[in-house]
Parts: C-alpha cells; structure tokens; sequence
C-alpha cells in the first residue's frame, strides 16, 4: 500500500525546512552585525517563512515546486526591500539552492519512503 504525506504535515515540513535554512544562514553570515541570536533567526526566517504561506495559498495542495519558488521570490523580493538593494548574485544562489535541497529534498524522500510521490 502506498502512503502521501497529509496536507497538514506538508505544510509544516515545508516551515521546518525553510527555518533550517534561515538557522543553516544566519550561522553561515554570523557577524557583529547579524549575531547568531533567536532574534537574528528570526530575522532571517521571516521573509521566507510569509513566502511559504504566500506559496501554499496560491496553490492550495503539495505542488512542491510551485511552493519553493513563491517562497525563494519572496523571501529574496523582501531581503531588498529590507534593505534597499537587489541581492548579490551569490545570495541568489546560495538561497536558491538551498532552499530547494530542503524543500524539495524532503519531498524526495517521502517519496521514496512511501513508494509515491509527495
């Protein structure tokens, strides 16, 4: 018998990759300036944590693609509005890359574990 992951526990997959990410770069960036604090984390997670939910709104069901990339674009369209300029082109990168090994991994994986895709 073939599993999937419930709507709900998707959902929350997705935040806990997107706050693994967020705690995996402000460790990364640690500096006098963005210390490695539960309110520097949070300062990162935000952006990208609205991007999941703008993500999941738009699309209403486990299209895990669709939800990565609303989440990328926000959370990289609100890092330059938060601070007046356009991401350096390793930024992009880096998050881009990283955010989908996480939210895309564990798709991944679920969907060898369960025998279908998630």
């Amino acid at each position: 018998m073939k599993r999937t992951i419930s709507k709900p526990s998707a959902i929350a997959a997705d935040y806990v990759a997107i706050a693994v990410f967020a705690l995996l770069a402000r460790a990364a960036h640690r500096s006098d300036d963005m210390p490695f604090t539960f309110t520097g984390w949070l300062s990162t997670l935000w952006p990208f944590a609205l991007g999941v939910t703008l993500g999941w709104l738009i699309v209403r069901q486990n299209k895990g693609g669709i939800i990565w990339a609303v989440t990328v674009i926000t959370g990289l369209v609100i890092w330059g509005l938060r601070n007046q300029a356009v991401p350096h082109w390793s930024f992009v990168i880096v998050a881009t890359v990283m955010s989908a090994l996480l939210m895309l991994g564990w798709r991944a994986v679920a969907g060898l574990v369960g025998g279908k895709k998630a």
